[in-house]
């Protein structure tokens, strides 16, 4: 994660990665603001470019090519991404509500969520249709149904209801990219058919004639049968009513109607139109907070009311970003005033597409190839990210908005105190921490409960203590997150030895600043610590946190366990298969995230990985009588299992294929990115005999690869060994292996303990 040298003095919240966000991210990274710091909350990782959506259904782009990677632009523009969904905003407390995640203060808010089909309106519509919008929804429907095709006798029929513009190219894009499916499979493409439904008398009915005449001929052609002035009045189960009475049997029904933002918005006292759109002003600030900015089709520009078209979000970007730049340093706003005609380029699904602007209209091939020239070049702003040289400006107080602010941020960098002068301050603390609620144990004798010197826990008879420690520095912009991985991280090592977690304590470090935005900080990186202690039964007791250019986080965690049924890193015995509970490459990955080389999901999936604890995993493990155990970390994957070959007395051998990897890492790792901990591991290749040969396999540089939160590295007896790991997949651990096996230990001695094999 970046590490701002200026002080955060103005928070701008961005919710929704639409078309106008994007271009914020890109304008605040090309020229940042001090003292302004910018985070995007986003349910999907990847936001689709709504113009290329068609040509993407059609089959002519990748889902790569279509999307913009939220992850990679966040990073680029020093952005905090928060991977959650709003579900509503706190306008007297300045917070933006998540669903799954503590709230988000700002300072200044801007809304481009986009908009989703009207399916309530229709009875039926909600359970048995699919909307278009949100995108994400639409694209899983659409290879379930491209997977159909595969397997699908006989006629299959698709219903669309909606014929303005964005309904007609999805259908003719739909039918291209099936029948070309059917073609290739033998199956005869006339037994597709589509019929396209609207209440209106026309087709596109916000465009000229001549573009109208354009599509009927194209769908007359392609045989789809228009539905026109007979609205759909009911849905059920794979049939379509109409008001007329007609009925129409369908094996899938696609949503393209009138749209409407999310219910939520209606809670929070921001003007809305009737359709639930946010009513904004010129300077694109909503019409009763200053505060607030709408942008996209979820603002209703009240002044110059428009189509609901991509293009408006796009020009809505520039005048957005340096509104926000200009409020977050205490100018006022500008005005924007939206162009009356627009170019609208719309596909047929086979390569042609029509111009539509006011009156005018041209169609054909070199159409299609304009559109694809316009698509591709936005997108690769977006995608073909250039190296930002790092900034080493000294503090500037432009964002302070009083005096005292001003005071507050000079004081944050400069001369900060050492020692215990170095603590954040007892009420910014106590303000982070009153809302969080760690566990209370009957053990802990004093704890947070009754705060004291220092924590008293009493041992149970019978039990001995386990005691570890770990600490490290944030490698994402996302508090809450680090704050789950940071402590999961902590407790993986007392789940390894096959003890229960009793108590922690926390020593966290966080970036200078003033009093809010610190104290956000701490809730957020706490708030999701204790979720995971406190679901690991494990009752935070206290800590301390300091002041420092970086944030970081560490805990000590004690565990009791039966010393009779201890798992440690000497207890592999010759025969033993090896078992790994998760997959490794996360050291490579977040080093290409560094970079803006590594794929949004690619880091998700790691994330997830990184926050699923090892606790249910241990319990599996000792079930099935493991007694050699421990969890994948910064030495790496070869490097934990030499230090459990050699107290054990054995060597050990890898099956490179079995080992479980994270999507992503294998590419990253062939790019020779790496992490900075990888040249120190890869010192232990003495270890492996024969290591030469294996310096080209692909999976040779991640056995090397350093991992945080990794999983359980354990032996199980041979014939125990499949059925652990389908229980450990039941549990929750899908890509749970075995790995290799337990091997007595060469005469010569463990000079070369390792070996590997396909």
């Amino acid at each position: 994660m970046r590490t701002p040298d200026q002080p955060v003095l103005r928070d701008i919240v961005l919710v929704g990665g639409g078309h106008s966000h994007v271009g914020v991210l890109k304008r605040f990274a090309m020229n940042p603001v001090p003292g302004v710091r910018l985070t995007l909350i986003c349910r999907d990782t990847h936001t689709p470019y709504s113009g290329m959506l068609p040509g993407y259904v059609a089959g002519h782009y990748s889902y790569d090519d279509v999307h913009i990677d939220l992850s990679r632009l966040a990073e680029f523009a020093g952005a905090r991404f928060y991977r959650d969904e709003a579900i509503g905003i706190d306008r007297d407390q300045q917070q933006v509500l998540c669903r799954s995640r503590p709230s988000v203060p700002y300072d200044l808010l801007s809304i481009n969520i986009g908009s989703s089909p009207r399916v309530h309106d229709v009875e039926g519509a909600a359970d048995y249709a699919v909307p278009v919008k949100p995108i994400t929804g639409f694209n899983n429907r659409w290879l379930s149904l491209l997977s159909r095709v595969e397997s699908h006798d006989g006629p299959l029929t698709v219903a669309v209801v909606g014929a303005g513009a964005g309904g007609a190219e999805l259908t003719l894009a739909m039918q291209f990219r099936l029948q070309k499916e059917l073609r290739q499979r033998g199956k005869d493409p006339d037994e597709l058919h589509f019929h396209l439904f609207d209440a209106s008398d026309e087709i596109l009915p916000t465009h000229n004639p001549k573009v109208r005449a354009v599509f009927e001929r194209k769908l007359s052609e392609r045989g789809i049968k228009t539905h026109l002035g007979s609205p759909v009045q009911r849905l059920s189960d794979g049939i379509v009513i109409t008001d007329a009475g007609d009925t129409l049997q369908a094996d899938e029904v696609l949503w393209v109607t009138r749209a409407s933002g999310p219910e939520w918005l209606d809670k929070t006292g921001i003007n809305l139109d009737d359709g639930l759109f946010i009513r904004v002003r010129d300077t694109l600030q909503t019409e009763n907070d200053d505060n607030i900015f709408a942008v996209g089709d979820i603002a209703n520009a009240i002044n110059h009311p428009r189509e609901k078209a991509g293009v408006f979000a796009v020009r809505q970007g520039p005048p957005l970003a340096d509104n926000l730049r200009r409020m977050a340093l205490g100018k006022s706003p500008k005005p924007f005033k939206p162009q009356k005609k627009w170019l609208a380029l719309i596909s047929t699904g086979d390569k042609f597409a029509v111009a539509s602007r006011g009156e005018t209209e041209f169609h054909g091939r070199l159409v299609w190839r304009w559109k694809d020239w316009i698509d591709r070049r936005f997108m690769k702003k977006f995608n073909d990210l250039p190296k930002m040289k790092e900034d080493a400006s000294l503090p500037d107080t432009s964002a302070a908005q009083t005096p005292e602010e001003a005071t507050q941020a000079i004081s944050a960098v400069a001369m900060r105190c050492g020692g215990c002068g170095a603590k954040v301050g007892s009420t910014v603390l106590s303000q982070a921490l009153g809302e969080l609620r760690p566990i209370e144990r009957e053990d802990i004798i004093i704890g947070l409960h009754a705060p004291d010197d220092a924590a008293v826990l009493r041992v149970p008879p019978g039990k001995a203590v386990v005691h570890t420690v770990d600490f490290f520095r944030a490698f994402i912009d996302d508090p809450y997150v680090f704050g789950r991985v940071a402590a999961n991280h902590s407790l993986g090592d007392v789940f390894a030895m096959g003890a229960e977690a009793q108590s922690a304590t926390a020593v966290a470090t966080v970036p200078y600043g003033i009093e809010s935005k610190v104290r956000d900080v701490v809730f957020q990186m706490m708030s999701g610590a204790v979720e995971v202690l406190n679901e690991a039964g494990c009752a935070l007791v206290g800590g301390h946190t300091g002041e420092g250019k970086e944030l970081a986080l560490g805990f000590a965690v004690n565990g009791l366990i039966d010393p009779d049924k201890v798992m440690s890193k000497g207890g592999l015995q010759a025969g033993d298969a090896l078992i790994l509970t998760k997959p490794i490459g996360t050291g490579t990955l977040f080093a290409a995230h560094m970079r803006l080389a590594a794929r949004g999901r690619w880091i998700d999936s790691a994330l997830t990985s990184m926050m699923h604890s090892n606790k249910v995993a241990a319990e599996c493990l000792q079930r099935y009588g493991s007694r050699a155990c421990t969890d994948v970390t910064g030495f790496g994957l070869l490097g934990h299992l030499i230090e459990m070959t050699r107290p054990s007395g054995v060597d050990a051998e890898l099956d490179l294929s079995s080992i479980p990897v994270l999507p992503g890492a294998e590419e990253t790792a062939a790019a020779g990115i790496l992490s900075s901990l990888q040249p120190a591991n890869i010192r232990l290749r003495r270890g492996i005999r024969d290591q030469e040969k294996w310096v080209n396999h692909p999976r040779y540089p991640l056995v090397f690869d350093p991992q945080t939160a990794g999983g359980l590295l354990a032996s199980v007896a041979a014939d125990q060994a499949e059925a652990c790991v389908r229980e450990l997949r039941s549990l929750g651990y899908p890509h749970t292996a075995i790995i290799g096996r337990v091997l007595p230990q060469d005469p010569e001695g463990p000079i070369e303990p390792i070996r590997l094999r396909e």
